[in-house]
């Protein structure tokens, strides 16, 4: 059976399967392209503040349906290397400025910097004034293998000449590197931390250690563009005993929020509006409003994050839940272009069926046009004998000719058009052109 003739009988059924067709295309995309119920973030140290802040993120993600499991890292370093791995599971983390590059990561983004990470410097109070060159021969806390504390004390001590042979390295992580501080069992400690800290907080109240400036703090941030100079207030850990007694110019980091680039999209803005509500507070380093912030230190942002820092989050997330502005915003990019297939579609196919329809009687109607033109040629009898017999072999075809009742009345007329040809031969029947 040709396909012509398949279409034309059962279009109606064609269309049907096409639109089911369709549908079931675009609830397989809606099915895959999803946004996942649950992510995994690599944080930090259990207690530390990646991993405090992790906790936060867990807490207000909980409340729009999307469960974040925190992975605890030796820091930074380790976040980048899990998130390279397609295989870890780990699909955001917290890094460290200056851990990496565009090129070193392809395979991450950033949602932008979140909080400054202060490159604190505790001493034991007898070697206060000292300064960095005081530490040589001394025994140094630079945080634990893996760690961004760690990669980026390295690199700072190593400008000044101080390296593992000039002075006793150590990997405590910050909560062991303060007790041992406190105890004299070491004589320093670069501790990477929020103001906010535990850590930090204790060590800024206790005679026994000081806080000391970074010596040129200017000369650092021109070498290393992912550094930025803050500046501890005097007094402001405890005024009543002023402490620290003078202000101290430190060292800061940028922390980022890093995806992998394959990440969803919608995560992305939710992971960005998060972000707001935990780091958008003022602090002491910080004003009001300045974190999250469109920087990209050492990855290039995401295409989700230039629109959010340009225009908010979707328009759809103001006003429906999660999961719902997610799921119609997917509705309308599958469904707009499946509908622009499909109104032609279902327009062109009942004209095309119209057409076959009429193209049928048509024929028809061709074929007894012929026979009239040869009825009034005829010049015997033998002719006329031909011609009845190809008339009747056409108005038998018109009598099975098999078409919708919208169309019955062009087939009538056909068989009306037969009878009146019919007719007129007939009445030449016998009547030669001579006697004519």
């Amino acid at each position: 059976m040709a396909l012509q003739d398949i279409v034309r009988r059962h279009w109606p059924l064609i269309t049907t399967i096409t639109i089911a067709a369709a549908l079931i295309a675009a609830g397989y995309v809606l099915f895959r392209t999803m946004p996942p119920r649950a992510i995994v973030m690599a944080t930090g140290a259990e207690g530390g503040a990646y991993h405090e802040i992790g906790k936060r993120y867990q807490e207000l993600l909980a409340r729009d349906g999307v469960r974040l499991r925190l992975l605890t890292t030796r820091g930074a370093v380790e976040n980048l290397a899990l998130l390279r791995d397609a295989g870890s599971g780990v699909s955001v983390a917290l890094l460290q400025g200056g851990t990496t590059t565009e090129k070193g990561a392809p395979e991450i983004e950033s949602l932008g910097t979140v909080f400054y990470e202060p490159v604190w410097l505790f001493i034991r109070r007898e070697l206060a004034g000292k300064g960095l060159d005081g530490l040589r021969g001394r025994r140094i806390s630079i945080g634990p293998e893996g760690s961004g504390t760690r990669a980026l004390a390295l690199e700072l001590l190593k400008r000044r000449g101080i390296d593992g042979q000039s002075a006793e390295f150590l990997g405590y992580l910050a909560q062991e590197a303060g007790e041992r501080l406190l105890a004299g069992e070491i004589d320093a400690a670069i501790l990477l931390l929020s103001w906010e800290s535990p850590v930090v907080r204790r060590l800024l109240t206790d005679a026994r250690v000081e806080v000391t400036s970074f010596p040129h703090t200017d000369a650092y941030v021109a070498h290393y563009r992912f550094l930025s100079k803050v500046t501890v207030p005097a007094g402001v850990a405890d005024l009543a005993t002023n402490r620290p007694p003078a202000d101290v110019v430190l060292l800061a980091a940028k922390a980022s929020l890093v995806v992998r680039k394959d990440g969803h999209s919608a995560i992305q803005f939710l992971l960005l509006n998060t972000a707001v509500q935990v780091h958008a507070g003022p602090g002491i380093f910080q004003r009001a409003g300045q974190f999250p912030a469109a920087e990209a230190t050492d990855v290039p942002l995401s295409g989700e994050a230039i629109q959010f820092y340009k225009s908010g989050r979707p328009f759809l997330q103001n006003y429906l839940p999660f999961w719902m502005a997610s799921l119609v915003a997917r509705l309308i990019v599958v469904l707009i272009p499946i509908l622009g297939v499909l109104y032609p579609l279902m327009r062109f196919l009942p004209a095309m069926y119209g057409w076959m329809m009429r193209r049928k009687v048509s024929r028809l109607y061709g074929e007894l046009r012929f026979l009239e033109e040869e009825l009034a040629a005829r010049t015997d009898a033998q002719s006329a004998a031909d011609l009845t017999a190809r008339l009747d072999r056409l108005e038998e075809q018109a009598n099975h000719l098999r078409i919708p009742a919208a169309y019955a009345s062009m087939l009538y007329m056909l068989r009306n058009h037969i009878d009146l040809v019919r007719a007129r031969l007939t009445a030449q029947r016998g009547v030669t052109p001579s006697s004519a």
